[in-house]
């Protein structure tokens, strides 16, 4: 019988996080121990004369994703084992994950099979408090917000048009709008207010893009929390509450080391949403683990037009990063289901033979063109990794691989998820290979552009749409924010993730369609333009069959379920 990702996970023994350590490079007077195998880095590492490296980046990323995914974090850690067991000096870098998709859609979050980061029960859940510190610091500057009103009104904030949100880590439709401050004259300033998901708190991106408490407290003072009567914005700086705020983040700063199965060292920190939000783990953590590797593999949220446009064009922008190589994970399955195959994205594998290889063709332009995207728009070397399920026959692996080839991009077998890292080697090998090559890394726009401008050059290069269309509300607001100094800042579009549209059923590699931007605002801690298209919401709700109704704990405290 097949053993599930836990039942893996808890059978396989882990070294103290101390040894875990060692082996970085990292010495203990800079561990701060969670238990035995979870500690956090105090950031003075990153001053260390000692600590001087510069590894290369290496960034993981998929084709537009389906229901039932493609391995990207696996693929990640597997890399990571591969490259290690090939005697090279590796350091992961991964998001944690939210407490939204673990009890929601799809359980566990911390890679599969024999490719995983552990202990994965505590990254799964409360790990060393990172999510409720950034709720309870973006809690706070609700409460200071609403008080201010309640207590007179100085700054003359218009409770309509209040733009700061309360959040939770938990997928819970019934919070997305609600009425509060009722009970009479002491309840508060009655009016209409939203909770958006901790991972989609402008908070959480803040703390992925801060290089230390100075900076975290600048960018917390920047935040936007509503407009005055006067159309004037206001700031949590205007309301004295980001040193409050930092206060309870000191520590949620520093990055958390745990290990892989085979005690890779990884670094897991940060986790913004890729598809309403920058999709990328902390910069802090990115940093300290070139810092101490050759490698250093890291991932971002969902499809290449998500989640490694964002860490390309506002990531590196940001922190001077450049990756040296970029893996795209992609799988026979979900190919043939971007090519139209019936029933879920888990059972198109059984489209075989010449009908299969139909199916398949009508997929491929997805990958083709996150390939295309990822070589020509962002000029890196890059390498496609199949994930093979044993449904996958020898004519559809070698179809992959030779299209991939008319575009120069090889293509390699992952067997991560069974062997661990004895089924990266080669993908490990491959990518050795492609980080001695010679890029041309670039940005898909400049930052001199205006806000429609850039998000075209996103829309029309990446998405392939054929131009963007504005609502006359978001017109207004790209108005006022370039008349408020904003329109400099980089673009992070709030798009499903499901289609390289804004439509989640234009499946494959669409074309002859208008991105449609309904609203714009601006995330000035964070330091970038959110521009909502299509549907897409920052509170999901929970399916009609949740994990959370999977998952379960015994007497003696052995968690079951998650995945």
């Amino acid at each position: 019988m097949q053993k599930s990702d836990i039942e893996i996970a808890q059978q396989t023994p882990m070294e103290p996080i101390g040894e875990i350590a060692e082996r970085a490079g990292i010495d203990a007077g800079y561990l701060e121990h969670y238990g035995r195998y979870k500690a956090k880095v105090d950031l003075s590492i990153m001053g260390d004369p000692k600590y001087g490296g510069q590894g290369k980046l290496v960034l993981v990323t998929a084709i537009t994703p389906t229901p039932a995914g493609e391995g990207k974090t696996t693929t990640t850690v597997g890399l990571a084992d591969g490259l290690r067991r090939i005697g090279e000096s590796v350091v992961v870098a991964l998001r944690e994950p939210s407490l939204g998709p673990v009890f929601g859609v799809k359980g566990g979050a911390a890679g599969g099979g024999y490719a995983q980061v552990v202990p994965m029960e505590d990254i799964n859940l409360h790990f060393t408090g990172d999510m409720h510190a950034i709720g309870a610091a973006n809690n706070l500057l609700a409460a200071m917000l609403d008080n201010h009103i309640f207590q007179g009104n100085e700054l003359g904030i218009d409770p309509r048009r209040v733009t700061w949100h309360r959040c939770v880590d938990m997928n819970d439709r019934q919070l997305r709008r609600v009425a509060n401050g009722l009970g009479g004259r002491t309840g508060g300033m009655p009016r209409e207010d939203a909770y958006d998901i901790t991972v989609a708190s402008e908070i959480m991106a803040i703390l992925c893009l801060s290089d230390g408490i100075a900076d975290l407290k600048r960018r917390l003072a920047n935040i936007i929390v509503g407009y005055t009567f006067g159309e004037e914005p206001v700031t949590a700086g205007q309301l004295s509450a980001e040193g409050a705020m930092a206060a309870l983040l000191k520590d949620a700063i520093k990055p958390n080391l745990v290990q892989t199965l085979e005690h890779t060292p990884a670094f897991v920190h940060g986790g913004p949403f890729a598809n309403i939000a920058h999709g990328c783990n902390s910069v802090t953590a990115t940093k300290l683990a070139l810092k101490l590797g050759d490698y250093v593999i890291t991932e971002a949220g969902f499809g290449a037009d998500l989640g490694a446009e964002k860490f390309l064009d506002i990531k590196c922008r940001m922190a001077g990063l450049a990756p040296s190589a970029v893996v795209i994970v992609a799988t026979v399955r979900a190919l043939k289901h971007h090519g139209g195959a019936s029933g879920s994205a888990g059972s198109s594998d059984e489209v075989t033979g010449n009908n299969g290889l139909d199916v398949l063709e009508r997929g491929l332009p997805n990958l083709l063109r996150h390939v295309e995207n990822i070589t020509q728009v962002y000029g890196l070397p890059a390498v496609v990794a199949i994930n093979r399920f044993p449904g996958d026959t020898d004519a559809e692996v070698g179809y992959i691989e030779s299209e991939c080839k008319r575009l120069g991009v090889n293509v390699v077998l992952s067997e991560v998820w069974a062997k661990g890292g004895e089924g990266g080697e080669a993908l490990a090998r491959e990518v050795v290979r492609l980080c001695g090559e010679p890029s041309d890394f670039r940005f898909s726009y400049g930052s001199g552009l205006s806000i429609s401008e850039k998000i075209e050059a996103i829309a029309t290069k990446v998405y392939r749409a054929d131009g963007v269309s504005l609502t006359p509300e978001a017109q207004k607001q790209i108005g006022q924010l370039e008349k408020l100094g904003f329109g400099g800042m980089p673009i992070c579009i709030a798009k499903t993730q499901y289609s390289f549209s804004d439509d989640p059923t234009l499946l494959g590699a669409p074309d002859g369609w208008t991105l449609t931007v309904r609203s714009v605002k601006v995330s000035a801690g964070a330091g970038f333009i959110v521009a909502l298209t299509g549907d897409i919401m920052t509170m999901p709700g929970l399916p009609k069959t949740p994990a959370a109704e999977r998952i379960d704990v015994d007497d003696n405290g052995v968690i079951s379920g998650l995945f």
